[in-house]
């Protein structure tokens, strides 16, 4: 997950990763605007939530 400024504003960015042996890049999972969308978006694609996140970090 990235924060970044898009179009004047800041978004919270899902993405997935692709290691580099299948060819790197990135798929961009979505995008949102708040911490509460940012939770609803993690509920929905990943077995994550916000608590997840911050212990990694």
């Amino acid at each position: 997950m990235s924060v970044e400024l898009i179009r004047g504003r800041y978004r919270y960015r899902l993405t997935r990763r692709y290691p580099q042996r299948f060819g790197g890049g990135r798929n961009v999972l979505g995008e949102v605007g708040s911490v509460a969308e940012l939770e609803e978006l993690l509920r929905r694609r990943t077995p994550l939530s916000l608590a997840d996140l911050r212990e990694a970090a």
